[in-house]
């Protein structure tokens, strides 16, 4: 076993907070008689454990003028069983020149001795690879002297909770130490010469360390090959681990990751595996359990145990993250391992969650928008109980980028209701916070798998949603595209209430092209359809919209009367976010007829009711013509106030109504918003 530390490995230099960490513990002050300072540096499989705690050892060598002890414990070893702590603390005793005949029998005594020696001594001693603290326990030192650095694929929380360790966690590199890594291995004109082949290098490799110093290995084998052509053999081999196996067990990423997921028990190795079904970026537990069958309950205990191998990142509390070269080990080890109708059942089921929770978050922000029929849940399937308005809305901000990758894993994946219907389940929550150029992707990935299957309704929403976002986006001409061929689907399919929504839409396209009296056609033609549909939610909004056109086509006094009819049919059905809309229209009517403090009443009940409901874009517009009626109204500071914090809005959501209000704080007219 090794009685020294290896040579340094210097392929870290993004690491300085790390080293920063370790090199505070220098300087904290010494505990009670009888403590010694433990720090533990964890992480993943090949994410440069051993190459941090060896290169800060090396660079604080003059911190330890009694020397240093170095042990590599094997924990993960695969041709040979793990160091037991008696060979450990009988390799120290060498080391510290202990004559074999002074060496007494069993492990208690001999760790006795291994202590006294580092009495009144300052050392450090470096525990490399260990497998858990029982196994690390034996080999600390008691004198306050002494620095002990631990590293491991494991968490250890018992010396954490026991021994007071500090625990310090690495993660994947960032795409900027990733190039510095390949800098320092293969030198910077080489990197610089390729930036392009070096960012699909970096890409591929994922922030793993090791996988990077494998590319640089080869790279640096083979001088005459340009980086293009190690990129192009690892686009080759995506999605798998054949483009980073350096040739040696200790050098392959696959082998490598192998040594921590074959210590796993079976309950934690059956869920890593089907985790690789995930598509990310992050898994929270009802997911997991989802993809197990198992209750919420009795999946944390497999979660937590991949989390102490660091196969499992826990980035928030009850959210579990896969880098992508651990992700393609799962999958690897899911097809050798489970049969293709069991990864098609944890696919269905994962599915089938998110759907469902998605369903139910948005009738709770959205509780008066149609229903759709779901596909019934299959068993397994764990659905979070969401509550209220506040706790759909937290669920779906947190899940916001895996529901994407569902919606596109399920497009994929042969499963068309799925695809569309979770689209159409996240639209009011994407269009509500202004992710537009999401929700346009997700409707185009709804609108490609409806098609597919032939099913006109999802056809006929998708085709709608997609227009909302285009509109959103300034996209008119594809707006009316999408528009158009909705409004036909819905003819075919006889349904009045898709119809008259589509015809609400074609106005608002309408009006933003400038045309009011073709955008009041449309609103009256959807309130026909409403109307013979004994649709009173449709009637209401059909309305307000007739009502806000008049108001753009002069006649005020008769936008008062729909609007106000629109209010008091909204609030009888309890739609707060179309009940936003007519406080919105009537006060717009009142300014337009000089009634400047009418108009600021109203706008407050809108903007309470934008705010409750989470509607950013359309609280911004209420807010700039609420500082347009107090600047009417002689009252400029707090005109200001409310176009600032409308401006703030847009901003924030990138929309181009910023600059009508930005001309306002600026003084120079501009049209209104």
């Amino acid at each position: 076993m090794p009685r020294q530390l290896p040579a340094a490995v210097r392929h870290f230099a993004g690491r300085s907070a790390q080293l920063a960490a370790l090199t505070a513990l220098l300087a904290e002050p010494a505990g009670p008689p009888g403590t010694v300072l433990i720090s533990t540096i964890g992480g993943t499989a090949g994410v440069g454990k051993t190459a941090l705690a060896v290169h800060w050892a090396h660079q604080v060598a003059d911190r330890f003028p009694d020397g240093q002890l170095y042990v590599n414990l094997r924990g993960f070893d695969p041709e040979a069983p793990a160091l037991s702590p008696a060979e450990a603390v009988a390799g120290f005793l060498e080391a510290l020149a202990v004559p074999p005949g002074r060496i007494p029998a069993g492990l208690a005594a001999q760790a006795a001795l291994y202590r006294s020696l580092l009495v009144d001594r300052r050392m450090l001693v470096v525990l490399d690879n260990a497998r858990d603290a029982d196994q690390v326990r034996p080999l600390l030192p008691s004198t306050p002297g002494c620095l002990v650095l631990v590293t491991s694929r494991n968490q250890l929380p018992g010396l954490v909770t026991a021994e007071g360790a500090r625990p310090l966690l690495l993660d994947l590199l960032s795409p900027a130490e990733a190039r510095e890594l390949l800098s320092r291995r293969l030198g910077a004109d080489r990197v610089a010469a390729e930036p392009a082949a070096v960012d699909r290098i970096v890409a591929a490799a994922a922030g793993l360390p090791l996988a990077l110093a494998i590319v640089a290995a080869r790279a640096a084998t083979y001088p005459d090959f340009g980086l293009a052509r190690l990129a192009d053999e690892l686009a080759g081999a995506w999605g798998s681990l054949d483009g980073f196996s350096g040739g040696e067990a200790a050098t392959d990423v696959r082998a490598v990751l192998s040594w921590s997921y074959r210590g796993l028990d079976p309950a934690a190795a059956d869920l890593f595996r089907l985790l690789g079904t995930h598509p990310g970026p992050g898994v929270s537990v009802p997911a997991a359990a989802s993809l197990a069958a198992l209750p919420v309950a009795e999946v944390r205990r497999p979660l937590a145990d991949l989390a102490r191998a660091n196969l499992l990142a826990e980035h928030t509390p009850g959210r579990y993250a896969l880098h992508d070269l651990l992700r393609a080990y799962a999958v690897e080890q899911a097809e050798a391992t489970d049969s293709d109708e069991r990864r098609r059942a944890a696919l269905h089921r994962l599915l089938d969650h998110y759907l469902h929770t998605a369903y139910a978050a948005d009738m709770l922000l959205h509780r008066h928008r149609d229903e759709i029929d779901l596909p019934v849940a299959q068993p397994g399937v764990a659905i979070p109980a969401l509550r209220d308005r506040d706790e759909a809305w937290e669920w779906l901000a947190a899940e916001h980028r895996a529901l994407l990758a569902a919606i596109a894993l399920a497009a994929d994946s042969g499963l068309p209701t799925h695809a569309w219907q979770l689209a159409w389940s996240v639209n009011t929550y994407l269009d509500r916070v202004g992710a537009w150029q999401d929700q346009s992707t997700a409707q185009e990935l709804a609108l490609r798998a409806a098609t597919g299957a032939g099913d006109r309704d999802g056809q006929a929403r998708a085709h709608r949603n997609r227009a909302i976002a285009c509109l959103r986006l300034g996209a008119y001409d594809d707006a009316r595209d999408h528009l158009e061929r909705s409004l036909c689907l819905y003819a075919e399919l006889g349904d009045r209430v898709g119809g008259g929504r589509t015809e609400l839409n074609l106005g608002i396209l309408a009006e933003r092209r400038g045309d009011h009296r073709r955008a009041l056609d449309h609103a009256q033609r959807a309130h026909r359809l409403f109307e013979a549909a004994g649709h009173a939610q449709g009637q209401a909004n059909a309305l307000n919209n007739i009502g806000w056109y008049h108001i753009q086509l002069g006649d005020h006094r008769r936008a008062l009367d729909y609007c106000e009819r629109a209010l008091a049919q909204q609030q009888r059905t309890g739609n707060r976010y179309w009940e936003a809309h007519a406080w919105d229209s009537l006060g717009y009517a009142h300014h337009q007829l000089g009634r400047h403090r009418d108009a600021i009443d109203c706008y407050e009940h809108a903007l309470a009711l934008w705010h409750e409901v989470g509607e950013r874009y359309y609280e911004a517009t209420t807010l700039t013509h609420l500082g347009d009626s107090h600047d009417a109204a002689g009252e400029p500071r707090s005109a200001r106030t409310a176009w600032r914090r409308a401006l703030d809005v847009l901003d924030r959501l990138g929309h181009p109504d910023a600059a009508q209000v930005r001309a306002r704080l600026d003084g120079t007219p501009s049209a209104p918003v």
